[in-house]
């Protein structure tokens, strides 16, 4: 089998590692539990591919997250749910339905997008979702019935706890403005003060939870995406622990050998220098 442009091509070689005779051992025995957190992975790489401007192994990576796509329609495929072309036909149905400025009649074209139409489209795609899981004879509301349930469980924590506040925040429940955030931030690490006193883990857990979500809600308010700023954050401890390295290594020590003093002292240099 050789490589291809062709979408098809690499269905064919999903659909050979899949095969239970002749297949991949390793393929066959996956499902959809266990290639999820994989998919999840694949997007990840895309959006680190994106973030270092490699557009070589942007290519690379979207085609990863493409097979991930793959995978899971050849294994619906097999229990008769839907193949990789239905998957495509959903995708542009949708996008052609929430678009009517662009692809519907002239009239719609030359009208452009009225307020409001994006929410009676959306409003429109759930309930045909739903008629579609009575249908099948699932419970109506694919992710539960409460009101915040829909932002899906599976989300890194951080954007999870942005969804959820800005969700609860379109129906009134808020902060009027940043600034008493910062006092009910100051508030759970009281809390979290006391629950270090107390010894208790599952105590200390929660009140750094508390902790933690009233920070993500404190960066909303700033309109900061806490798993953007993080990340930030996270590229900068990196860029100076790796200044701490290189001088250690052309002064002729090391990571393991130095004292904690002498990494301070070129951490600070590390800040300076940035």
């Amino acid at each position: 089998m050789k490589p291809s442009k062709d979408i098809s091509r690499l269905i064919e070689i999903m659909a050979a590692l899949r095969a239970q005779k002749t297949g991949c051992p390793w393929d066959i025995e996956q499902n959809f539990s266990t290639i999820a957190p994989y998919t999840i992975e694949e997007a990840y790489e895309v959006a680190d591919a994106i973030a270092r401007g490699d557009l070589g192994d942007l290519r690379e990576e979207l085609g990863d997250l493409l097979l991930q796509v793959v995978y899971h329609a050849q294994m619906a495929e097999e229990i008769g749910e839907f193949a990789f072309g239905d998957v495509v036909e959903a995708i542009t149905t949708k996008m052609i339905r929430r678009h009517p400025h662009v692809f519907g009649d002239e009239e719609a074209r030359s009208a452009g997008m009225a307020k409001g139409m994006w929410e009676k489209i959306k409003a429109a795609e759930k309930a045909e979702k739903r008629d579609a899981r009575i249908a099948r004879g699932l419970d109506p509301e694919d992710h539960g019935k409460g009101y915040l349930d829909s932002v899906p469980v599976a989300l890194p924590a951080l954007t999870r706890a942005l969804k959820l506040q800005e969700k609860a925040a379109r129906v009134g429940f808020d902060w009027s403005e940043a600034a008493p955030i910062l006092d009910k931030i100051e508030e759970e690490i009281g809390e979290l003060r006391e629950a270090l006193a107390s010894g208790e883990t599952a105590q200390i857990k929660d009140e750094f939870g508390d902790m933690l979500f009233a920070v993500v809600n404190l960066g909303r308010h700033l309109k900061l995406d806490s798993e953007a700023a993080l990340s930030g954050t996270n590229d900068k401890f990196r860029s100076r622990f790796h200044y701490v390295e290189q001088a250690l290594d052309n002064s002729g020590g090391s990571l393991e050998k130095a004292t904690l003093d002498e990494m301070e002292a070129l951490w600070q240099e590390a800040k300076s220098a940035k």
